[in-house]
């Protein structure tokens, strides 16, 4: 038989986690497939002349089933290898749909803004097909990549959760120092004492004798705290007095009035969804598994 698309595995995996309590994935795929009566040989099956996709093809596909879901905010990542039911998926239990698809995940803000689109009524074609609907394929492609790296982000952020505070402020430092701050300077980041720091978590010299510096504070707080006005003003209370620039990084978001802090005061901030599409950008903690290139005519070629 053949393996059904990632989108009809919607309600399967939901159901795997309807008991409310945390399953590891292997639990989840084994339920998938008996409830889908996939056979031993089926979920065994690779993809044909694809040096790119590790894994068989069943386990890819659940895979993604999972990063659609949480990404209508129906089940969370408690730790990783791990997955949960939420509150709002386990109210889409109680609804007894018959079935899940993508449409029904587009009433989702979180989720529309997933797959790049803005609004409920646009096209609901599966982003496994060649192209969606009224898309060039050039737009299919940057579709396709803004949803592998939005997936991608969704990981780093598992991950930095499972870690230490601590990791996440060498972290932070180290980003900083792959994007080119501190220039050539050696050791030009530095990450702070756990305790008596003064509100601040690293610091990037800027220049070999510490006339400017940039002093960084590092909050690995939950994914859906926000962090508020007295927050950034504690910061710049903490940086007052310091020759150099502010920038607060957290894996959380920010409220309006913590922006607006921030821009009186000059500090720089960067949320969760920010932070990892940099790590993204500048390869910290991801690593490149195929390089695609998109050519065109040359037309200077052809002219006599």
């Amino acid at each position: 038989m053949s393996i059904p698309m990632h989108y009809e595995f919607y309600l399967d995996v939901l159901l795997s986690l309807a008991d409310g309590n945390p399953h590891h994935l292997a639990e989840i795929r084994d339920f998938v497939a008996k409830r889908k009566n996939i056979s031993d040989a089926d979920r065994a099956l690779l993809y044909e002349n694809s040096k790119n996709i590790r894994g068989t093809i069943f386990d890819y596909r659940v895979n993604w089933t999972r990063s659609y879901l949480k990404a209508a905010g129906l089940i969370m990542y408690p730790k990783r290898g791990v997955t949960q039911i939420t509150d709002e998926g386990k109210k889409v239990l109680a609804e007894n749909p018959p079935s899940i698809d993508t449409a029904y995940l587009s009433r989702y803000e979180s989720f529309r803004i997933f797959v790049g689109r803005k609004n409920k009524d646009d096209s609901t074609e599966s982003t496994e097909k060649a192209q969606d609907q009224g898309q060039t394929p050039q737009e299919s492609i940057d579709s396709a990549f803004a949803v592998l790296n939005a997936a991608l982000g969704d990981e780093l952020l598992t991950e930095i959760m499972n870690r230490e505070p601590a990791f996440f402020e060498w972290l932070v430092v180290k980003l900083l120092e792959k994007m080119g701050y501190g220039g050539s300077l050696e050791g030009a980041g530095t990450v702070t004492r756990l305790s008596g720091d003064d509100g601040i978590d690293g610091i990037i010299r800027e220049d070999k004798l510490g006339f400017s510096n940039i002093f960084i504070q590092a909050k690995r707080y939950a994914l859906d705290r926000t962090v508020n006005k007295p927050d950034i003003q504690g910061f710049v209370g903490a940086i007052a007095n310091k020759a150099g620039k502010g920038l607060f990084i957290t894996t959380a978001r920010f409220s309006d009035g913590a922006k607006q802090c921030a821009r009186e005061n000059h500090i720089v901030l960067i949320d969760g969804e920010k932070l990892t599409a940099l790590m993204i950008e500048y390869s910290v903690g991801v690593s490149t598994i195929q390089t695609y290139e998109v050519k065109k005519l040359d037309s200077d070629f052809f002219t006599d």
